[in-house]
């Protein structure tokens, strides 16, 4: 097969071909139709994630069709569309028996514990607890944007964040994962602000519903101006990108009681922030992590795609071949996309 791949961290990628994945008893081998650009591609890529081993394919985000099932697949069978959570579960662990596979004991992800998606095909572990059966209509663009950022901002903001309607909401940077969070919050009935230094993603976000937003480059401090929108604070802030920056300010934006969602990883040298935990005792707030969604959770982001109320498909900004998907992994922490690239 053919596909992205590096031996070094940092080093260049390259498209090389490589022997085709073969599925032990319990894997599906998919032929990948689409795969999303994700900045945690890039934190792979840097050296951030110590499940990477060297050398590596990156990508975990996609869609495509089942070529090859191992024998002791039973849900799913050749030719069966598909898509799959970035982080999968056993099936079999104390955490996965609590239908949280997203938080697995013996996590499987591809495109970091293992090949991923940057190529023609791709083997997916446990794949009868992981694989989610795609609607007919759905297009395979449609439901590589779900795989990650998408379906991390579905729980952060209804699961996590457990939005209300008519509560206010802050999303602190306004890529992928945020502007999804926009979508979503504002579909459950929220008062969006969105906040980022870019403002045509500001325009962006607008567009999904935003009320207000603000550039945290043109303010002194964030968390005022989210205060002289609403006097309060906002009920759930997110800081969608991961950096000290954000995740300060988005808990400082804060509301009395209020919970901030963690979404944005915190990677290298943004790693480990200082928690202005003053604020937290002091107004009781609530500091949550939140780390992608199990797929027997998808139905409900279909029915509402299905009801025209969350519409995944605007968060593509461009397609582009695999050799062009390379470049633009490469430059993502440059941030110059408004919304994902996918390729074919």
């Amino acid at each position: 097969m053919q596909a992205a791949y590096y031996e070094k961290f940092k080093a260049p990628i390259t498209i090389e071909t490589l022997p085709d994945p073969i599925p032990g008893p319990d894997d599906v081998v998919i032929k990948v139709a689409a795969t999303g650009l994700c900045r945690s591609d890039w934190h792979g890529w840097q050296g951030h994630d110590g499940d990477i081993h060297l050398p590596h394919v990156p990508g975990h985000e996609f869609a495509g069709t089942i070529e090859v099932i191992g024998s002791n697949i039973r849900h799913f069978k050749t030719g069966d569309r598909v898509t799959v959570p970035f982080c999968g579960g056993c099936g079999h662990c104390t955490t996965c028996l609590k239908g949280q596979e997203q938080i697995c004991d013996n996590y499987f992800q591809p495109g970091f514990t293992a090949w991923g998606s940057f190529a023609e095909y791709v083997r997916i572990s446990y794949a009868d607890h992981n694989l989610v059966k795609l609607p007919e209509s759905m297009e395979f663009t449609t439901a590589a944007v779900l795989g990650c950022r998408f379906i991390t901002a579905f729980r952060g903001v209804t699961a996590q964040g457990k939005i209300k309607e008519g509560e206010w909401l802050a999303v602190h940077g306004c890529g992928g994962v945020g502007l999804s969070a926009i979508m979503i919050a504002v579909a459950v009935g929220a008062n969006v602000i969105a906040i980022d230094i870019d403002e045509e993603k500001l325009s962006f976000a607008k567009t999904f519903g935003a009320i207000a937003t603000i550039n945290a480059r043109e303010v002194e401090n964030v968390p005022a101006a989210v205060r002289q929108i609403i006097k309060t604070g906002v009920a759930v802030s997110i800081d969608a990108l991961g950096s000290r920056e954000t995740c300060a300010n988005s808990i400082l934006s804060l509301a009395k009681q209020g919970r901030h969602i963690q979404l944005g990883l915190l990677a290298g040298t943004e790693s480990n922030p200082p928690i202005p935990m003053s604020a937290v005792i002091a107004n009781e707030l609530e500091i949550i992590g939140s780390h992608g969604m199990a797929a027997h959770q998808y139905h409900s982001i279909f029915k509402l795609i299905e009801e025209g109320k969350l519409r995944p498909d605007l968060l593509i900004s461009k397609t582009v071949s695999l050799e062009e998907g390379i470049s633009e992994l490469m430059q993502l922490n440059s941030f110059k996309n408004t919304g994902v690239c996918y390729r074919f």
